[in-house]
């Protein structure tokens, strides 16, 4: 597999524009534009062949191979209206097989309501078309405004999926479990219930739910342990990197760092007893979506480290250490609004930026 995917990509680089080159700590690395022209690229999805998928947040997906862009027909209808419409997509490990992927988008719901909403589909041979496509959750109906709906999905290593769900706007919902509004989920393949969920078979709590009090969880990953991680959009100055547990509050809105960006206080403060502190948080907040924590394959070093798009300040953060820290800004006219960062089986890395419709593919300069 490996193999195939570097012949690919070199046919592939050939194709595309000249090559650019960024100084990092681990030395120049060589940048690729694998895709252009793009309207608002939210999520990338890789395939085994080497061509991969691209979601545009208004509810069009592009699979772009040997360097040409095509729509993917029959995806869900959306709700495109302020950070909401077509978002994250996941390849899943077993697609040579299955040939099917994830969807989140943000569904229109009875009474005016949009929610965070997850899709499972079968891509046809050609890559031209999803078929025995079906709704497998949706958030309770009660977020109205166009704001904060996450959202990423995660394949965990046991086969079931955490789902990223923003407050919606509506920060005191995040600490009512009677909705999904700022919580992490976990569900199984066909969008059932897991018997293991922390909250399974208490009164007037959604089933589904791992973790809570999250504010809008834009970034999600697995370690090189397995275990799930989230970049997270806080208030002003309360940015955060979260190591998520079973059954955890994360606090918002009654703690975080940082103000409302009115620039009144948060709730109770930065801390209180039951819950959680965030792994790392940024001051100023620098906006983050995308969240890839890299397996060293082609950059030995950065092994284990974690890398985090900024939307605001158009740079790759990474992090590293104990506690974990902010290592290196990697910035260039490339890395516009970094939506999303993924690695790929050849350990490079690809990345969407979102200001310039571009995937980028990195690699050692």
């Amino acid at each position: 597999m490996r193999v195939l995917w570097v012949l690919i990509c070199l046919v592939f680089g050939g194709a595309m524009a000249t090559a650019q080159s960024l100084p990092t700590s681990a030395g120049t690395v060589r940048l690729q534009a694998m895709a252009t022209g793009l309207k608002t690229p939210w999520a990338i999805g890789l395939l085994p062949d080497g061509s991969f998928l691209v979601t545009q947040r208004g509810g069009k997906l592009i699979r772009v191979a040997d360097g040409r862009k095509t729509t993917v027909q029959g995806v869900p209808r959306v709700a495109a209206r302020g950070q909401g419409g077509l978002l994250d997509i996941t390849v899943t490990r077993d697609f040579a097989q299955s040939r099917e992927l994830f969807l989140t988008f943000s569904k229109p719901q009875k009474g005016g309501a949009t929610g965070t909403a997850v899709a499972v589909a079968r891509l046809n041979s050609s890559g031209r078309r999803l078929s025995d496509l079906r709704v497998i959750f949706e958030a309770a109906p009660v977020g109205k405004t166009g704001r904060h709906f996450g959202s990423r999905v995660v394949e965990a290593r046991d086969g079931t999926l955490f789902v990223t769900i923003g407050d919606r706007g509506d920060r005191p919902s995040a600490q009512d479990r009677s909705n999904h509004n700022g919580t992490i989920i976990r569900i199984t393949r066909q969008g059932g219930v897991p018997s293991s969920n922390p909250f399974v078979g208490q009164d007037g709590v959604q089933p589904q739910i791992w973790s809570y009090g999250h504010r809008n969880p834009q970034g999600a990953a697995l370690d090189l342990q397995g275990n799930l991680w989230t970049s997270e959009h806080g208030p002003k100055g309360g940015d955060e990197v979260n190591r998520i547990r079973k059954g955890a509050n994360f606090g918002w809105p009654v703690i975080s760092y940082g103000v409302h960006y009115s620039g009144a206080r948060i709730g109770e403060g930065s801390s209180k007893p039951g819950m959680e502190q965030p792994a790392h948080y940024w001051d100023p907040s620098i906006a983050p979506s995308g969240l890839l924590i890299y397996s060293g394959k082609l950059w030995p070093k950065w092994r284990g480290h974690f890398f985090v798009g900024s939307l605001k300040f158009d740079y790759i953060s990474r992090l590293s250490g104990r506690p974990l820290r902010e290592a290196e800004q990697i910035k260039g006219s490339e890395t516009e609004r970094i939506r999303d960062i993924v690695e790929a089986p050849d350990g490079a890395i690809w990345f969407i930026a979102e200001g310039t419709g571009t995937v980028w593919r990195m690699t050692p300069g």
